[in-house]
């Protein structure tokens, strides 16, 4: 299987990309952003692009994929609607239709959460506007599956991009076995994650196209 994963850099992204990496059913990952990793794998690639509103000049790179994991994403704070809208709705539609444009009919996979809005008329800006792209994502003709976590810890290195993040991942490590067995359902981790994204590009894994932390820790065992 030849994937492509958006945002490889982010906590999620890397939980994601180590997945794939490890797992043999993976031939090869292509991963496209801004920055070298600064990683090296037999399986991997870097493609390096800036504007992520036009992913053409980059189009032949995504040809011949089986899977896209996007988990580009960017925090909502200190951000104007339009400004969030460019990053969460924009960007995200653009690699969908550049991938599926170059790979007919792929496994399409998006990283929202817990609480996004499908309505897409709530009150709180950024479920609004996830659930404007999820929503754009589920109308295009491609197997596209939503994955909505609520807390995520990170494994295996996996560090947060934003300093907030890190800051409240470092103060709450220590007590999220006693969390995750309080409230389950709202739980899980980047390794989990990472594992789900992969299981859902297998036929017959799960009909549920929107997926919450139970289903991503059942999915990730």
């Amino acid at each position: 299987m030849n994937v492509v994963v958006f945002g490889a850099s982010g906590m999620v992204g890397q939980g994601v990309l180590r997945a794939c990496l490890l797992d043999p059913t993976v031939s090869s990952v292509l991963v496209v952003g801004r920055r070298p990793l600064g990683i090296t794998h037999p399986k991997l690639t870097e493609v390096l692009h800036d504007d992520f509103t036009d992913l053409s000049a980059i189009g032949d790179r995504l040809a011949g994929l089986d899977a896209c994991f996007y988990c580009l994403g960017v925090s909502s704070a200190g951000l104007s609607e339009a400004e969030y809208t460019r990053v969460s709705y924009d960007f995200t539609l653009a690699a969908a239709h550049a991938v599926l444009a170059a790979s007919p009919g792929p496994t399409f996979t998006y990283v929202s959460g817990e609480g996004t809005d499908s309505t897409e008329k709530g009150r709180t800006m950024w479920a609004r506007v996830k659930g404007r792209t999820e929503n754009a994502l589920l109308a295009l003709p491609m197997n596209a599956y939503m994955f909505r976590p609520g807390y995520i810890q990170p494994r295996h290195g996996a560090v947060s991009r934003t300093r907030s993040y890190r800051v409240m991942y470092t103060l709450t490590s220590w007590c999220y076995p006693l969390l995750h067995r309080l409230v389950p359902a709202h739980t899980t981790t980047t390794e989990h994650l990472g594992r789900a994204m992969l299981a859902v590009t297998r036929p017959g894994v799960t009909e549920s196209r929107v997926l919450y932390s139970k289903d991503i820790n059942r999915l990730g065992a």
